[in-house]
């Protein structure tokens, strides 16, 4: 790809949420004895509103037309209702899980979401501009120290260990410096590059595992070049996937999926669910009509080719944009994010699908052990 395409690729990826009413969250667990928490780790794929209260966030989502389907206002998440962890909560007859920066949050017996959009396994991604991963460790154990010092180190164990861990992260630390100068992404081979994304993630889902954690559910990463925004980038005239992006993610998912095996002699007791969302998302992508959707390549919300130029809302760098009648005709509703209708369809197959699509156990399959 020339340098020109990748300068306009990196605008269509730089994303530029109200909060929720208490109420929500309202209806909580007694104890964290009688119940199966869930701590959310990743991504804009997770974000509930993290970013809604980051200075300098590298992308928001406090906007309409985001959250209008199902909440009625924006909350912060990237969608036009609920996204896959919401779903999962539901599963789990949790409520909808806070995200960990709201204002007055100080009781998680029901877990904390601690996702960030733009958000990477690697430090260097998007840097100053997201809660990276390792951040978001931090703050798992600081949220640790208090549930001893509430509830003692006997039933922290113990509510720790049953809880579900949830991780989206990845496609920013391919996205993100396949479009700029990141020294690292430039001068290592893709295989050594993928290596530090997965060996970085890897070594946090370690420190959870040492600080009690033991049930995890993964989302491998998505068809970067397929998505509506990476479309809009090619500046030729089939306005096919990224290749390059396309390479990437191939090799994150083996290796990620290699990685998995291996903890999984490493650690006792450690268990993991591990969801194939490139292939779900493809699957969609090219049989829309098959899943519900009236359309699987263009966004609902955007501008430019395929809607896919980050515009929606008008808050961004573009102004212009376009918003489709109905979203759930929709698999995308922003150039990058789903809509909520195929957000509740992945969440349904990481909740009971079959070992071909979340493997080698579901998430239901891995509460019930």
């Amino acid at each position: 790809m020339a340098n020109s395409s990748r300068s306009s690729f990196h605008l269509l990826l730089v994303y530029t949420s109200l909060v929720i009413p208490s109420s929500c969250y309202s209806q909580r667990p007694s104890s964290p004895s009688d119940h199966v928490a869930m701590f959310i780790f990743g991504d804009s794929l997770f974000d509930a509103g993290n970013n809604n209260y980051l200075k300098s966030a590298v992308g928001r989502a406090n906007f309409w037309p985001y959250g209008g389907t199902f909440f009625k206002h924006p909350t912060g998440r990237f969608s036009d209702g609920r996204i896959i962890p919401d779903f999962i909560a539901e599963y789990l007859n949790l409520p909808l899980i806070p995200p960990y920066l709201q204002p007055g949050n100080h009781r998680y017996l029901a877990g904390v979401n601690f996702a960030s959009a733009g958000a990477g396994a690697l430090a260097e991604t998007y840097k100053g501009f997201v809660i990276d991963l390792k951040t978001q460790l931090s703050y798992f154990r600081k949220v640790k120290q208090q549930l001893r010092e509430e509830r003692g180190d006997t039933e922290t164990k113990t509510f720790l260990s049953k809880a579900i861990y949830l991780i989206s992260i990845g496609s920013n630390d391919y996205v993100e410096p396949f479009s700029t100068n990141f020294s690292a992404f430039h001068s290592s081979s893709k295989k050594d590059y993928v290596g530090m994304v997965v060996g970085n993630l890897t070594t946090v889902v370690k420190e959870i595992y040492k600080n009690g954690g033991r049930k995890f559910g993964f989302l491998n990463v998505e068809p970067m070049g397929c998505c509506p925004y990476a479309r809009a980038a090619l500046q030729n005239n089939t306005r096919g996937c990224v290749d390059e992006l396309t390479v990437l993610a191939k090799l994150h998912n083996r290796a990620l999926t290699k990685a998995l095996e291996e903890l999984m002699g490493q650690l006792k007791g450690f268990k993991y669910s591990n969801f194939d969302f490139h292939a779900s998302l493809s699957e969609r992508i090219n049989n829309p009509s098959k899943y519900g959707f009236k359309e699987g390549k263009v966004a609902c919300c955007g501008t430019g080719p395929y809607r896919g130029i980050l515009s929606c809302g008008g808050k961004r760098t573009i102004k212009e944009y376009q918003l489709c009648d109905d979203a759930s005709e929709h698999l995308f509703f922003d150039g990058s994010h789903p809509t909520e209708k195929a957000n509740y369809q992945f969440a349904k197959l990481m909740w009971k699908g079959s070992p071909s699509v979340t493997g080698p156990c579901n998430l239901q399959t891995l509460v019930q052990e």
